[in-house]
């Protein structure tokens, strides 16, 4: 089966956590993380805390409206697997040793697990990698998120070498979502170059400069990288979405 004609069987968790809940649980995620990291790099240690508990309670009160146990587990996974591959991409990205609130924020949503609570989490976090379609809202809209934030701090740094460091991270990344996700992967990859693409278009980005090199050096790498027909097939699939796009934008403004 090619990956163009492949089809992800059902999400075998979306009875406990439907697909509108798993979209959530990435934008709480990324944005659980982004306030943490913030609170990391420019709080004293007195504000990064309280601010901790803070985000603490809103996760929490998030997870523990699951219906049923194993629903508020999974919820909880989602959090802490989502908030877990920020930190990591993160770290990877920027060459960071810790990240102290978001270590306390993921310890305390811990903390307060009972034993039974505590299988039931880890039995739901350790699922979410056995397959791809587990989750899979919820980790199509995470790497979405994640995927567009390495590209905008690549095209936002001033130094040369910091932007293109940063758009091979984000290289390496889809890369390795072909390999990981062998069925869904190549459409996230596709995904990605159609909306930096359409950025580029709607707002005027990376045209120049730094930003655009860094840009460039992307879409060149993952043509070089990916195997020929899987490159033509993301680079086709990007393409149509780009144009669809424009379509849609000029149909919007012949009725302005």
């Amino acid at each position: 089966m090619t990956p163009s004609d492949s089809v992800l069987p059902a999400d075998p968790l979306a009875a406990q956590v439907d697909d509108a809940a798993q979209r959530q649980a990435a934008r709480l995620a990324q944005d659980a993380f982004a306030r943490v990291f913030r609170l990391s790099v420019s709080e004293s240690d007195a504000a990064r805390r309280k601010g901790v508990a803070e985000l603490h309670a809103e996760l929490r009160d998030w997870a523990v409206a699951g219906a049923g146990e194993e629903a508020r587990a999974l919820r909880l996974a989602l959090l802490l697997s989502g908030m877990d591959q920020w930190g990591l991409a993160w770290s990877q990205a920027f060459g960071l040793v810790a990240i102290p609130g978001l270590s306390e924020l993921v310890g305390a949503l811990r903390t307060g697990l009972d034993a039974q609570a505590e299988a039931r989490f880890l039995r739901q976090f350790e699922a979410l990698a056995t397959a791809e379609e587990r989750a899979i809202d919820f980790k199509v809209e995470l790497r979405r998120g994640l995927h567009l934030a390495l590209w905008h701090a690549a095209i936002a740094a001033e130094d040369r070498d910091q932007a293109l460091r940063l758009a091979g991270q984000l290289g390496s990344q889809l890369l390795a979502l072909v390999r990981d996700m062998p069925q869904a992967g190549w459409r996230l990859v596709a995904d990605a170059l159609a909306f930096i693409q359409i950025r580029c278009l709607a707002d005027g980005l990376a045209a120049e400069g730094v930003a655009q090199e860094a840009t460039q050096a992307l879409f060149a790498a993952l043509a070089r990288e990916l195997p020929k027909a899987l490159g033509e097939r993301v680079m086709a699939h990007a393409a149509r979405a780009v144009i669809a796009w424009q379509q849609a934008e000029h149909a919007a403004g012949q009725v302005h």
